[in-house]
């Protein structure tokens, strides 16, 4: 087995993707040179940056190239995303504007992008680490399990009813829940029923949850009692993008 990379919140910095994938040797190119290393992206491809619709075709050309060794998860702008491509008239396109919401990115949507898009999970398990991409406990909401939250997210970005499609974006949008006095408390509860000893999520800037800004963070952050690891260094915020290493 080798080595799990973990990368969150891209939003459409393709250079800087392409920067730190190559300096681990996970990539030559647009070329998966990873061997049986595994890349898990926390989602949030897209938005606010230069060209969130590259990332998602270099994401998806990589996995592919090395399907069991390249995986992505759903994130809050993806769901965002098929929201106004999809339903045009329902209602997505103030927020999706106010979320950094690029036309160049809508314009280059593929159906098979948007196929790809309503097929990501919205949480993974690897070895003893539990992946999300919003620190939020609401994924208790959709299951009991990871295979039922992912099959009942799955069910609700297949259809056709707009507002499904928001309310899943609404949920993602949470934050917060592990910070704070009782954040260790609903980090357990969260890993107690959905299993794993270390919760991995992007979403948050750590200079959110550290209370510095964005061009000072330098690393991922241990926090909630040693039960979470924040991995979003705020890219979009003028932080550095980070690739993280698991093991």
């Amino acid at each position: 087995m080798g080595s799990t990379w973990v990368v969150s919140d891209v939003h459409g910095h393709l250079a800087d993707l392409r920067e730190r994938l190559e300096h681990a040797g996970l990539v030559d190119g647009d070329r998966w040179v990873g061997d049986d290393a595994v890349l898990w992206v926390l989602g949030d491809l897209v938005d606010r940056g230069p060209d969130g619709i590259g990332v998602v075709h270099l994401l998806r050309d990589l996995q592919q190239q090395a399907p069991e060794q390249v995986r992505v998860l759903m994130g809050n702008h993806e769901a965002l995303m098929l929201g106004e491509k999809l339903f045009p008239d329902g209602g997505f396109a103030d927020v999706w504007a106010l979320n950094g919401g690029r036309a160049s990115d809508q314009q280059g949507l593929t159906d098979d992008d948007v196929a790809w898009l309503r097929s990501l999970p919205p949480l993974a398990r690897t070895g003893d680490y539990l992946l999300m991409h919003s620190d939020t406990t609401g994924y208790l909401n959709w299951g009991d399990s990871v295979e039922e939250i992912n099959a009942t997210v799955g069910s609700l970005v297949a259809g056709d009813v707009p507002q499904q499609h928001f309310d899943v974006f609404a949920a993602l949008t949470s934050r917060f829940d592990f910070a704070g006095s009782d954040g260790a408390r609903a980090a357990r509860s969260v890993l107690d029923t959905l299993g794993g000893t270390t919760i991995v999520h992007g979403h948050t800037i750590i200079g959110l949850l550290t209370g510095q800004p964005s061009s000072q963070v330098t690393d991922p952050i241990l926090y909630a009692d040693g039960l979470v690891v924040a991995i979003d260094g705020g890219r979009y915020d003028g932080g550095p993008l980070l690739l993280v290493r698991l093991d």
